[in-house]
């Protein structure tokens, strides 16, 4: 059974442009390393034309899961979300109680996540923990290196 999966419209028009891209211009790259290496002879015997054969499959296998995602994903209107509760969507003002750090996060789906941006996926360890919290609880995680525990301040959209 299909997995359903929620994305901003921006989220959801980068993962169609991507598709799009590795329907034209990934099929052409791969139809023509394929037409290159053929071209050099024996096909038995040709280490590059197995290399390209193997290329284009893993492209096409790319191409059916991002289909699968795309034909999967919903868009999420923001304006009907409850900010009492962290949700997908939300923006998180966090304070990790050890050390008095404030952080912020938006939670996003997975193929969003961008912590560079402040987005972390609700399928990280930090975002199963914070979902379903309200402002003023106190959410216990465990990550790879440990227990945080980190204090709501803060939830917006």
């Amino acid at each position: 059974m299909a997995t359903i999966n929620y994305y901003t419209p921006e989220g959801l028009q980068k993962l169609k442009d991507e598709l799009q891209d590795l329907k034209i211009r990934g099929r052409a790259k791969a139809a023509e390393d394929l037409r290159e290496a053929r071209d050099k002879g024996d096909l038995s015997e040709n280490a590059e034309y197995d290399a390209a054969k193997e290329a284009q499959g893993l492209l096409e296998l790319k191409i059916s899961k991002l289909e699968e995602i795309v034909g999967n994903a919903r868009v999420l209107d923001e304006s009907n979300l409850d900010t009492s509760k962290v949700l997908i969507m939300s923006k998180v003002k966090l304070k990790n109680l050890k050390n008095n750090m404030v952080l912020d996060y938006t939670l996003v789906a997975e193929e969003e996540a961008n912590l560079a941006a402040g987005k972390i996926s609700v399928k990280s360890p930090i975002g199963k923990g914070l979902l379903g919290k309200s402002a003023g609880d106190t959410a216990e995680i465990t990550v790879p290196a440990g227990k945080l525990q980190f204090e709501i301040l803060e939830i917006s959209r």
